[in-house]
């Protein structure tokens, strides 16, 4: 039984124009097959969007972000906590190294990313050229003469 989830009806009405589904599609099956860490993909507006990742117990260099070839790649690596004279009783706070991938839609790019609160904001906005807007095309009641 498959428990993968389509969202193409939801997308009927955007044929052609708005490939940000891939968006949510990889976000709901992660390549890796690994939950951690937990994160939100939160839309705003019609050309703004939100990727939220529960990053608790990272600092900000321990995280990197990268965007090659429409892909959104997040990862965070270990801190080096042996310099420290701590004994850990009980560890509950997951420091793994973590790496997602998001494929962007086309003209989607990152306009921000910023660490609170344990809480990795990456800010999105679809950015349409001119060019690649839809046209309003007129329509003549006149037929114009055909050279043949």
């Amino acid at each position: 039984m498959s428990t993968a989830f389509s969202m193409t009806p939801l997308f009927r009405q955007s044929i052609g124009f708005d490939r940000f589904n891939d968006l949510f599609e990889s976000a709901m099956r992660n390549e890796s097959g690994s939950s951690y860490p937990p994160y939100n993909v939160e839309k705003y507006a019609d050309d703004q969007y939100r990727i939220v990742v529960a990053a608790a117990g990272f600092q900000e260099e321990d995280l990197e972000l990268q965007v090659e070839r429409g892909v959104l790649t997040v990862s965070g690596g270990k801190r080096d906590t042996s310099a420290g004279n701590v004994t850990y009783l009980y560890q509950g706070i997951a420091q793994r190294a973590f790496k997602l991938s998001f494929r962007l839609a086309d003209h989607i790019e990152v306009r921000a990313a910023n660490l609170v609160n344990g809480l990795l904001n990456i800010d999105l906005v679809r950015l349409v050229p001119e060019e690649a807007k839809p046209k309003r095309i007129p329509i003549s009641g006149v037929h114009p003469a055909l050279n043949s």
